[in-house]
């Protein structure tokens, strides 16, 4: 496989256990492997380095968006192809991409998902797969938003027809580190943007909605066990965070 003038963005803090097979999933076809840390202890950065990666230091300071756009503004190449350091990209789909890049097609090309759960098989409710715009040309293109970032590009969409895999968690500790961190820094987003809490709408009535959309809806119980676990645990992911928004906005005064 050729090396093609795309740079692959990892954005890691602690990421040892993982750093090694994401980069490996895309070292054959990527001119450049940059990864932006963000004050790592660990080994992220030796293994970074010794694997042929370009590691940038930036603290992210809790703002993703403000991060990838600026592991956008340091890639030396007109392509950008964004990966966390828990994803790998397929044989099939890195042959897609150099086709793709070396054809010089302009846009904007959203990547199927597919997660990978450690303990059993779930493919559908949280764990079902999803479309993520991941590779753009890098010109005029850059992120918005704290917690669940957008990628704002002035090129059209479309979407590659193979797939890159997800692994998602080792351990519960892991999984439920993430759902502290993440729902402090969703309230705090809704707070910058002054979004208000009402207790009655968001702390009762939505997380019953998210409940049943992942679990009904999105067929979260075609998982049997692990489903209903996922469902439950989205139940109190939503009512999670607009507690700590709810509670947020008394601490300051504002109500």
């Amino acid at each position: 496989m050729i090396k093609v003038g795309v740079s692959v963005l990892i954005l890691a803090k602690n990421e040892e256990r993982n750093i090694k097979d994401c980069i490996e999933s895309v070292k054959a076809f990527a001119d450049e492997v940059l990864v932006i840390d963000d004050g790592s202890t660990d080994d992220t950065v030796v293994i970074s380095e010794s694997l042929g990666a370009r590691v940038v230091h930036h603290s992210m300071n809790g703002d993703w968006g403000r991060q990838q756009t600026f592991a956008i503004e340091q890639a030396k190449n007109k392509w950008v192809l964004f990966l966390d350091a828990d994803e790998r990209i397929s044989k099939p789909l890195a042959e897609e991409i150099v086709e793709i890049v070396t054809a010089g097609d302009e846009n904007a090309y959203w990547i199927q998902r597919q997660n990978k759960f450690k303990y059993n098989e779930a493919t559908h409710g949280i764990l079902r797969p999803d479309f993520v715009n991941r590779l753009f040309p890098k010109k005029g293109s850059y992120v918005e938003g704290y917690v669940h970032p957008t990628i704002i590009t002035p090129y059209n969409n479309k979407k590659l027809k193979n797939v890159m895999y997800h692994y998602t968690y080792d351990n519960w500790d892991q999984y439920f580190g993430k759902f502290n961190n993440y729902t402090r820094l969703a309230a705090e987003k809704y707070r910058k943007n002054n979004k208000h809490c009402s207790f009655l709408k968001d702390v009762v009535l939505r997380p019953a909605w998210a409940f049943f959309k992942i679990y009904v809806l999105n067929g979260g119980f075609l998982d049997g066990k692990l489903g209903w676990i996922f469902s439950v645990n989205h139940y109190f992911y939503t009512m999670t965070k607009y507690v700590r928004l709810y509670y947020l906005e008394r601490t300051e005064g504002k109500l």
